[in-house]
């Protein structure tokens, strides 16, 4: 028996536009608070950010307007599609996260191991040997050959790189 339950499209549309409109709103906010008048050396730095902000609450309530309207009870997705989703979209952001602050190295060691393991069942040796491979791989490439600097942690600081 499949799972039939789930948030709907109805509820998605609303949600996103609600948010979406929120974000034109911290766009105007800061654009008022940076000025968004015309000075005498041309238009001040929160005169576009405005107006953007503006079209966005605008698109926000007409997507608003036409989600309130639209009714036909169909899925968005079931919980169960959700979980799997979420289950890529949280570690993701769990290591963009940590990526200030343990370094892009570290943090892609970790999320490299967490899904070859976790999502892809792999053995540890094939696993350990990719997630320390790929970081190395691209320190080499990166910070040596091309001579661009990553984010770096303090292991990395630990180990003179």
């Amino acid at each position: 028996m499949t799972e039939r339950s789930g948030p709907t499209h109805k509820t998605l549309e609303i949600g996103m536009a609600l948010l979406i409109g929120m974000f034109g709103l911290v766009a105007i906010y800061g654009s008022l608070k940076a000025g968004i008048n015309w000075g005498a050396e041309g238009p001040r730095a929160g005169f576009f950010p405005f107006y953007v902000g503006a079209t966005i609450v605008g698109a926000s309530a007409i997507n608003l307007w036409r989600a309130r309207r639209d009714d036909d009870g169909r899925l968005f997705a079931t919980w169960g599609q959700l979980r799997q989703v979420m289950s890529v979209v949280v570690p993701t952001a769990i290591y963009v996260g940590s990526m200030p602050f343990i370094g892009l190295y570290v943090a892609s060691m970790v999320f490299i191991a967490w899904f070859m393991r976790w999502l892809g069942g792999y053995r540890w040796l094939t696993t350990i040997a990719v997630a320390v491979g790929m970081p190395v791989l691209t320190y080499l490439v990166f910070e040596r050959w091309f001579l661009v600097p990553l984010p770096k942690g303090p292991f990395e600081e630990w180990l003179g790189l």
